[in-house]
């Protein structure tokens, strides 16, 4: 199969970190063995068209990295790919090379998804990060976040697997409701008004690096503990959540394993006010496991990750895998800085 030709840089390209340098995006570039990502992606069959030649795959995978970096949608990435030389330093695309545009990148990132990648993206990094001395393993702190999902919300009284309201015409039968998302659905947190409707990232993050060991995305109304042992490494000296993780089971077989089960506890019927020892108990997890929520805050609020932009649960697992891959190589820039 050809491949376009794409990182053959003239004179002119190496004057560009001067005149469009991003100190982030060369640290990373440096950091990063990218030929082992490469030797990944190799047997992918890249997007091709009738007469010409395809764009190499780790280019096409560092651009959905720039993509979730930067919180862009598919269009946006094709303009940044024209407009910002950093962008095309990091990506591998010479000034005089054709940037991919938005249905190509769009069917990249489902070839990713179809052909099962990601995860072994993911698990790439995560060794890359190990043999840096970056993995900690003092504990695992888990959580889940509510991502809303772009496409438009049905009525709240009709869910999948109803029916709609509107009656037939005589001789026809009812049809079910059709959804632009089949996948996602509601949620509703405690103690906030109203309801989300989307999808649910389930990470386990490593405490004192703030790296993502483990992602997992369901539809909005699983709960929470449902993934909790997909969460949990096995190498960890303990691990942290709160009160939704914690059954007694979890904290047995944890200890059995030699984790210590730092999952806070809460009030039941029987006992409607912990003891003192248990709200101590709590709030140092609480003060410990506080640091979870600067990764989400980063995802929502630095990566623009607060929206799903695709349809349907395989691609928001594609977009909050590569969202987390993209996390870890900045917090990987952050921690060596």
């Amino acid at each position: 199969m050809a491949v376009k030709q794409t990182d053959q840089f003239s004179f002119v390209d190496a004057l560009l970190p001067q005149a469009g340098g991003n100190q982030r995006l060369d640290r990373l570039s440096a950091l990063v063995k990218w030929y082992r990502f490469e030797k990944l992606l190799r047997g992918l069959r890249a997007e091709t068209s009738a007469g010409r030649p395809a764009y190499p795959p780790l280019l096409m995978f560092k651009a959905l990295l720039l993509q979730s970096l930067y919180g862009l949608s598919d269009a946006e990435l094709e303009e940044a790919l024209y407009d910002r030389l950093s962008f095309r330093r990091f990506a591998g695309l010479s000034l005089e090379a054709v940037v991919p545009d938005h249905t190509t990148l769009c069917r990249f990132r489902n070839l990713l998804s179809e052909a099962e990648l990601l995860e072994k993206l993911f698990a790439e990094l995560d060794r890359q990060l190990d043999s840096a001395g970056l993995i900690l393993r003092r504990g695992t702190m888990l959580d889940a976040t509510i991502i809303e999902t772009g496409a438009a919300r049905p009525p709240r009284e009709r869910l999948p697997g109803q029916q709609v309201d509107e009656q037939p015409a005589d001789g026809e039968a009812a049809s079910p409701l059709k959804l632009s998302d089949p996948d996602a659905r509601f949620t509703r947190r405690k103690g906030r008004a109203g309801s989300s409707y989307g999808y649910k990232a389930h990470v386990g993050v490593d405490q004192g690096s703030g790296l993502i060991r483990r992602v997992k995305t369901t539809p909005a109304n699983v709960n929470d503990t449902v993934c909790a042992e997909a969460l949990i490494c096995g190498d960890e000296r303990a691990v942290l959540a709160d009160s939704a993780y914690h059954t007694h089971a979890r904290a047995k077989a944890l200890r059995a394993r030699g984790i210590k089960a730092r999952l806070m506890r809460r009030p039941n019927p029987h006992h409607k006010t912990l003891p003192p020892r248990l709200q101590r108990l709590n709030a140092l997890i609480a003060k410990r496991r506080a640091a979870v929520e600067t990764t989400f805050a980063t995802w929502k609020r630095r990566m623009g990750l607060s929206l799903i932009r695709y349809r349907g649960l395989a691609k928001a697992e594609a977009q909050v895998l590569i969202a987390a891959i993209a996390f870890n190589m900045r917090r990987w820039v952050t921690l060596t800085s």
